[in-house]
This record gives C-alpha cells, structure tokens and sequence, in this order.
C-alpha cells in the first residue's frame, strides 16, 4: 500500500489492551472499603473515551533501538496515519534530508486527495482491520483475569489505585492470537480522582503455545505502558515498552524490543490533510 503507515497507531491501541483489564473484576476487600467493580467500570469507561478520541491527534514519536532512535511526526491524512521523519538521535535532519521528507510529505497528501472512492475505502479498510483486531483481543482480555485490590498509593503526582491482574482459572481463548493472555498477568495504577489509568505493566508467566503460528511465547515477554493528560478529559500514551520472547517451530529463538516516547500532541486539522 502506498505511504507509510504508523505502527504507533497499531501500537497505541496496545493501550486498549491494558484498558481491557478494567473491564472485569470483583469487588474485593480493603481496609477502605473500596469496591473494585466501581473503579473498573468507571476507569473502562474513560478509557475507551481516551481510544476513540486518539484519532484526533497527532503526535512526535521516538523509537530508541541499542543503535540509535528516530523521531517521527505522526499526521492523521485523511484517515489514516502518515510518519514522516523529522530527527535521527536527537539531531534533527540536514537540510536536503528535510525537504526529501516534505516531498514525501506532499507526494502523499496529493495521492490521497486524487485516491478514487475504491482506492480511499480500501485504505480506511485496512486501518479499521487493525483497530478491530484491537478490539477482538480487548474482548478476550476482558475475559481472561480476575482483579483485586492491591493498595492505594502515590505514583508521580497521581494518587492511584492498584489492581493486580491474574489469569482467571478456565480461561479459554476464541482466538490465536488471544492464546497469549492464558500466560499473563498484569498490574494496572488507576488514577483515584479521574480514574483515567496512569500506568500498566504486563508479562508472561509462563511458556504458551501459539496454534497455527508453530510459536511459543515464552517468560521474558512484557509490556509497560504509561498515560498522561493531553488534553481536556483526554489522556493518552507517553511511553510504550515492549520486550518479547518467542521460539520459532521450537527451535529458533526469537527476541524484539519496542520501546517508544509520544509527545506533543495535538488536534488534528479539520481536512485531516495540510502538511505541518
């Protein structure tokens, strides 16, 4: 498909599947009294507010690799989302570098706007299909742990509550790619006064076997996300860690590492389709 397509707007959905958390729990005993289904139910709420309103903005990204990061600015064209490289280890691009990156730019937005009705329906589509790939898995994950109660402490300049998620016994997956979660456990910090979350963490606690892919997914895969207020009510990802561990037709090992900033948020023009 023509243009590039963000993998942080397939990556900020991985939000939705610590959001996913929030949506089954039980209400568990505390030495305040504090009942576990309000604060899951209300927190899924804004937290789906903060997904569905994600499209909005644009945003910087910064991928950090052991050799270096780039930085992106990531634009909503028309729909969909377009990275266009702005900085390579901090240092912004040379000149020449810049404006090869606003021809791209450009080339881009004059393709969209002369894409035919099939050619437009068919990128959105492509789009929509990782969204509710997003929302299939978030479905299972709702089904997948039982929550309690941890603490209430204090986590930067949030009071949060903390709620451990472990595997809820039964579980069955309905999908290959929801197989995953029967090896998880996570953590969530909800913010008390907004129940908007402020951080996540999930790993793997033990090895799962992924039918069809000939993979297991092994301990040593987790994921950490973090949320800051962006906007009026709106709170989205500032940091997304991911390290994962696999082994391939159970021979060949297999290890990634994601690890990514977004800042400088901000609405998205009302065509979706001018250059910065």
């Amino acid at each position: 498909m023509p243009g590039q397509i963000s993998k942080s707007r397939v990556a900020l959905p991985v939000s939705l599947v610590f959001a996913a958390l929030m949506l089954r729990a039980a209400k568990a005993p505390s030495s305040q009294n504090v009942d576990v289904s309000q604060i899951v139910r209300q927190s899924a709420q804004v937290t789906l507010a903060d997904r569905k309103a994600s499209s909005n903005y644009d945003y910087y990204e910064t991928d950090r690799e052991p050799g270096g990061s780039k930085t992106y600015s990531v634009l909503m064209l028309d729909g969909s989302p377009y990275r266009r490289l702005v900085a390579v280890n901090g240092a912004p691009l040379s000149q020449s570098k810049q404006e090869e990156e606003k021809k791209k730019l450009q080339d881009e937005i004059a393709r969209r706007k002369q894409e035919s009705a099939e050619d437009r329906a068919r990128r959105l589509a492509d789009f929509q299909k990782d969204e509710d790939r997003d929302l299939r898995f978030i479905r299972e994950f709702s089904e997948a742990f039982q929550f309690r109660l941890l603490a209430v402490r204090q986590l930067g300049t949030h009071h949060v509550y903390v709620i451990q998620a472990t595997p809820l016994p039964g579980y069955k997956a309905t999908d290959r790619e929801s197989e995953v979660l029967t090896g998880m456990q996570g953590r969530l910090f909800v913010d008390k006064d907004t129940y908007h979350w402020v951080q996540a963490e999930a790993e793997v606690i033990h090895p799962v076997s992924i039918e069809g892919f000939l993979a297991t997914v092994e301990p040593g895969t987790r994921f950490e996300l973090d949320k800051a207020p962006v906007d009026a009510g709106v709170w989205l990802p500032t940091h997304f860690l991911m390290t994962s561990n696999a082994k391939v037709l159970g021979l060949f090992r297999h290890r990634d590492h994601q690890n990514e900033t977004y800042s400088k948020y901000r609405k998205v023009n009302a065509s979706g389709l001018q250059p910065e």
